[in-house]
């Protein structure tokens, strides 16, 4: 069986544009279908050109793309300012969240501090108003997001008994404080950094 060839004549009218135009389209061997006779189809004048669509449609999309970017643009600005200002990740972790605690431990001596990580551990801290209690606090920052769940704090407490420190229980209540003071720092610290940018 003879392979089927596709001949395609184009003829531009005068005009600005040189679309659209007919097409005359010859099919089978020989310029003739699968019974032996010649066929011809035009296309009809109404019909769009596909280059000159796909040309306005792509600059239709470049148009929209201009404009998009353009708009807007101090309310873009300051949304890009507040993303990167709750992400400030310059020495591995949250940096306000890093610093609230730091802020809020520093009546507490401290035994380690691993910003990489992001993690400190304060030294058994004695009340002075109670002197037969003490307390030791570990803070984990846990996200490089300015969030509620990316600090925690773990206390332990012990209480004086007979001259000698024993385990005693600490209230929840106690570590949800310490952890919402550090997320409140950290808030103002934030605030503070993007009024200033």
């Amino acid at each position: 069986m003879p392979r089927k060839k596709v001949i395609v004549a184009r003829t531009p009218q005068p005009g600005p544009r040189a679309a659209p135009y007919p097409v005359k389209i010859a099919c089978g061997a020989g310029g003739s279908d699968y019974n032996g006779r010649h066929r011809e189809t035009s296309i009809p004048k109404d019909a769009p050109d596909m280059t000159s669509r796909t040309l306005r449609t792509a600059t239709a999309i470049a148009f929209v793309a201009l404009l998009a970017g353009c708009g807007g643009g101090r309310h873009k600005a300051q949304f890009a300012s507040d993303v990167a200002a709750a992400k400030t990740t310059t020495i591995g972790i949250n940096t306000y969240l890093w610093k609230a605690s730091l802020e809020t431990l520093s009546f507490m001596p401290l035994l380690q501090t691993d910003s990489n990580g992001g993690v400190i551990v304060t030294d058994w801290y004695v009340n002075p108003n109670q002197p037969a209690e003490r307390m030791k606090l570990t803070v984990t920052i846990l996200d490089a997001d300015l969030r509620a769940d990316a600090v925690r704090v773990a206390a332990q407490r012990q209480v004086l008994s007979n001259g000698n420190w024993v385990d005693a229980v600490v209230q929840a209540a106690t570590v949800q404080k310490l952890e919402d003071i550090i997320l409140t720092r950290a808030r103002d610290l934030r605030r503070a950094t993007v009024s200033v940018g």
